[in-house]
Formats: C-alpha cells, structure tokens, sequence
C-alpha cells in the first residue's frame, strides 16, 4: 500500500531552532538504534517510522554501526526511505554517525580522516541518499589529532555529503576545541548529541554552558534512561525489557538498584499528580535544560510513539515540581 503522511502533520509538534543555525529540532527525534537492526521485523519499523512523521517527527537519527549486525538499520532504513519517504526527502532530518567499530582492519574505527569518510561513503550507499542533514563524530578520539577529526567533517561538509556536522559524547573541554577548530574551517558545527536524562545529569556540568555560548544544540539521547524512567522496571526486569536483551551493552540489571528504584517511584508519583506518566515527564524535563532543543527517543512499537508524543500535551513545570524532582534526584 502507498504511504501518504498525515496533512496536518505539523499542527502539533512544536519545533525547536537549534543553536544559531537556520534548522530547528522537532521537540522529539526518533532514534533508529534499538529496535530497527536485522534482528527486527521490518514491517514494524515501517509502522513506526510512518507514523512518528504523521505525528510531526521530521528528524530520523541514526548511526553506522546500528544493529546488529552493524549497517542493518541504515539499511532498513533505507528500504524504507525508498518505499514511502522518498517524496518527503526535503521534509525530513536525516543523521547518521561514525565513531565506533566498523569493520575490521586498523581503518574502521575511532576518528580518522580515512575512517570518517569512507564510512559516511557507506552509510550513504545503504540508506540510498546523496547527502545526510546532520553527520555527526559518534565519540573522541584520544590519539587521532583533533583537527584531523574535525578537519575530516569540514570536507565531509564541503563534499556536499553533509549539511551540518555534529559530536557526540564529548566533554565540555573537548565540545569548545572541536568548536573553535571548525569556526575556523567556517564549518557549519550545529549540534551535540549527548546522553542526558533524570539519572545522567552530567551535561549540566559545563557542557550546556559550551554550547549556548557558541550557538549550538544539545540533542538528548536516552532521556529515558534506557526505559528505567518508564513503569516497566517498577517490579522488576521483564523478560522482553533492554535489560534482558543481551546484545545491549549499556543496561543491566546492575543498573537498576534499590536506590534507582526508590527515585523512579517518587518521580512517577509527580508524574501521576501532572496527569502524565514517568515517561512523558522524564521526556519534557530534558527539554527544560538550555541549549536541548529535542528529546531523541527509541522504540519498539507504535504506541510508545504515540504517548512520547502526547507528553508535548503538558510540556511545562511549576517552580515548585522542579524543585521536589531535583530533591528526589540528588
């Protein structure tokens, strides 16, 4: 069957300028990591992806080595792009990433000139596009030269392989070098995509600050902490959860304390008293940071989209939420 998008896609998604460039943020991003690798059914993933652009989601993130296997979802992606967005292109977002293991050899890893743009030549090819709007350094590299790095994307940019560039996961130090490097190079740096959520408050220290400075964004990658700021960790691990999942290397089962616990019960009682889940809250209390200007989320169905999105339906605290949310958080 066709897919035709919604008419009235825009009417309710609020969109977020990012920094001092001229393209804004949709309020929430989706993030084609967990859920959209060779592993999943491809006709879910279109599902979701169709109805999270209905819904007002123009921006798609995704990454080189998102699986597994690594490349899958830029190339379900891809599929998908061809089938049903091909006409939206200019509509829509697109980002992709490098920085982590690739492929084998001493090349297709970490932050060289040589591995950056080779990979970007890749991911171009699976997802079937001339260019992505935002590609993105995925993490630093502690022995690749910086302005090799950044030089690499200054090409990227000029190649007309990319509009914008982006880094992820460095520290506030590292952000303002990386910044003045491609001032320089007159490179249109954008955007950071950093973890940050209730749990993982460390933008805050100094990172946040970096980027207001310089007219940058901050795009908030598991703002729900990888699900715990969601009920389904109340009782336990459930068996179809992240945590359970082997091939996910970044929860587990020791990341879920009796003090996480405690913390994610007294939030979802404000939550509860907002007339929102824990979910919905956690998403718009990241957007309440400077500099963040979208909330990038993962999922594994249709609803999950449907209720992040009915959380822009309460995007506001009082002074004296935000203020029992950061008791509970300390």
């Amino acid at each position: 069957m066709t897919y035709i998008a919604d008419p009235n896609r825009y009417q309710s998604m609020p969109y977020n300028r990012c920094g001092n460039s001229g393209i804004k943020l949709p309020a929430i991003s989706l993030g084609l990591w967990n859920n959209f690798s060779g592993e999943d059914v491809v006709e879910n993933q279109r599902r979701m992806l169709q109805r999270a652009f209905d819904l007002g989601i123009t921006h798609f993130d995704l990454a080189n080595n998102y699986g597994p296997p690594p490349g899958s979802s830029e190339e379900n992606f891809g599929q998908i792009m061809k089938k049903d967005f091909a006409a939206y292109r200019d509509e829509l977002i697109i980002s992709t990433k490098a920085g982590f293991r690739m492929w084998d050899g001493p090349y297709g890893d970490w932050g060289s000139r040589k591995y950056l743009i080779s990979s970007l030549d890749q991911s171009l090819t699976r997802m079937g596009l001339d260019y992505v709007d935002i590609f993105y350094h995925h993490r630093p590299d502690p022995e690749t030269p910086l302005e090799e790095t950044m030089g690499a994307l200054d090409q990227i940019v000029r190649d007309g392989k990319a509009l914008y560039v982006g880094i992820s996961n460095y520290n506030a130090e590292d952000t303002k070098k990386a910044i003045d490097i491609l001032r320089e190079q007159k490179t249109p740096f954008v955007i950071h995509q950093a973890a940050y959520s209730m749990l993982n408050r460390w933008v805050e220290d100094g990172l946040t600050d970096v980027l207001e400075e310089n007219g940058a964004g901050c795009i908030a990658f598991v703002p729900l902490a990888q699900g715990l700021l969601t009920n389904k960790y109340l009782n336990g691990i459930p068996k179809d959860s992240r945590a359970a999942k082997d091939y996910i290397p970044f929860l587990s089962e020791n990341d879920i304390s009796s003090d996480v616990l405690q913390k994610v019960g007294r939030l979802n009682e404000i939550a509860e008293e907002r007339g929102q889940s824990l979910a919905q809250m956690a998403l718009m209390w990241v957007l309440q940071e400077k500099s963040v200007v979208s909330a990038l989320i993962g999922a594994s169905r249709v609803s999950q989209i449907e209720e992040n999105v009915r959380a822009l339906e309460n995007a506001s605290f009082t002074d004296e939420e935000l203020t029992a949310i950061n008791d509970i958080l300390k």
